[in-house]
Order: C-alpha cells, then sequence, then structure tokens
C-alpha cells in the first residue's frame, strides 16, 4: 500500500478541495476539470484491470458529484495498481503512480486549488 499512498493522498486532497468550493468555482471551470480528471483516473483502471475491454466513460453526474466521481476513480486506479502485473512495489507501479499523481496535481492547479 505505500507505494500508492501518495495517489491516495493526492486524489483524497482534491476531492476535498473540491467538496468546498462554492457553486460559483465550480460553475467556472472545476466541475469540469475534475470531471475531466475523474474520467481519465477511470479509464487508467479499466486498462489495467480489463485490457481487452471497451472503456466506460464517467458519466456527467453534476456539479456536486464530481468531488465523489475524482475519489472513486482515484481510489479504484489506487486498487487496480496495487493489483497489476508485478503488483505494488513493481516499478511499472510506481511508474503508474508518478503519472496519476502528477494528472491529479495538475488539475488542480487549473481547478485554482
Amino acid at each position: 500500500m505505500d507505494d500508492v499512498t501518495p495517489l491516495s493522498t493526492a486524489v483524497d486532497r482534491l476531492a476535498d478541495r473540491l467538496r468546498a468550493l462554492p457553486q460559483s468555482r465550480l460553475r467556472a471551470g472545476a466541475a469540469a476539470e475534475g470531471l475531466a480528471l475523474a474520467r481519465e483516473l477511470s479509464l487508467r483502471a479499466q486498462r489495467l484491470e480489463e485490457p481487452d475491454t471497451p472503456p466506460r466513460i464517467m458519466p456527467d453526474a453534476g456539479l456536486f458529484v464530481v468531488a465523489d466521481q475524482v475519489a472513486v476513480a482515484g481510489h479504484d486506479l489506487v486498487h487496480a495498481l496495487e493489483r497489476a502485473p508485478g503488483g505494488a512495489g513493481s516499478g511499472r507501479t510506481a511508474h503508474g503512480v508518478a503519472e496519476a499523481v502528477a494528472l491529479v496535481e495538475e488539475a488542480a492547479g487549473r481547478c485554482g486549488v
């Protein structure tokens, strides 16, 4: 679990910040950024768990759900990385975690949180 902790931490931090934003900031683009991130994290988890299955796109469930979508997709990716070939501690997992943390941090910057 320690190998994926940075991703869990980054996802939880962003989800908490999105939950605290006023509706005006969510409408101004933070919700769209959050949804785009959640969709990307979800796709990455799906590719690890079901590589031969067509991806399912996370639906737009509205402004006030996006933080939960980020949290769920991020934690799904954490679990997928833990179970990836080579498992936690592999170079592939470490690279996947680093890439995902960078995505989360970049999205947080675009959200202004």
